[in-house]
């Protein structure tokens, strides 16, 4: 999602402030940090002289902007949703500066305000098409306690390891589980699922030939 919001200049240097802030107090974002659906979040402040000349002449711009960038997993309508259910306060702080803007609560102008100013991704690459920001993280710890495991097998008595193998075995259930999709929370999920499903068919279907033939080299 890419949203760019005009902000009064005379109120930009309050939200640079702001985001000075957070960053140097990351604690009160925890709400933000706790929602899982995001990958990754980012409000950049944009003064006119920033602005790129590709061509087209310099821009004769009468407003600061606040550039908004950000990846999640789910629908557009989750993304929102949960944003302004879980951290309604953090992100009128955020959008301080910006005109008109309607406050997250209620959600509806904020929905019109974020279709209003929001830019539409034309490319967008997911190298981990199907898996949440949570499935990519236990995935990593499993990956971890393989690691372990592979490295304790060199010098380790059966009985050693069969232990440290029942006890990683216990840290690694809650990531062994098949990501796939998730239950189906709205007509707009559902449709999003279907039209990402044949590619992350095609998708684990190459990951599959890569491992197998991967198996092979290693045997042969």
């Amino acid at each position: 999602m890419n949203v760019v919001t005009p902000s009064h200049p005379r109120n930009t240097w309050i939200n640079r402030l702001l985001f000075m802030a957070s960053r140097g107090l990351p604690e009160n974002l925890l709400g933000l940090l706790g929602l899982s659906l995001i990958h990754f979040a980012r409000w950049v402040i944009l003064k006119p002289a920033d602005w790129p000349n590709l061509g087209q002449g310099k821009e004769e711009l009468q407003n600061d902007y606040v550039l908004f960038c950000s990846n999640f997993n789910g629908t557009w309508d989750q993304y929102i949703d949960a944003f302004s259910d879980g951290i309604p306060s953090g992100l009128d702080l955020f959008w301080y500066s910006a005109i008109k803007y309607p406050k997250s609560i209620p959600i509806t102008p904020f929905k019109n305000y974020i279709t209003f100013n929001q830019i539409d991704t034309d490319y967008y690459y997911n190298a981990t098409p199907g898996s949440a920001q949570r499935d990519i993280k236990t995935s990593l710890a499993i990956y971890d306690q393989v690691l372990k495991l592979v490295d304790l097998h060199k010098h380790s008595s059966p009985e050693e390891f069969a232990a440290a193998f029942r006890k990683a075995a216990y840290n690694m259930q809650i990531g062994l589980g098949d990501p796939g999709f998730g239950p189906v929370a709205s007509l707009a999920t559902e449709a999003a699922d279907e039209n990402r499903k044949d590619y992350v068919e095609r998708s684990q279907e190459r990951f599959q030939g890569l491992r197998s033939l991967r198996k092979e080299q290693k045997n042969a």
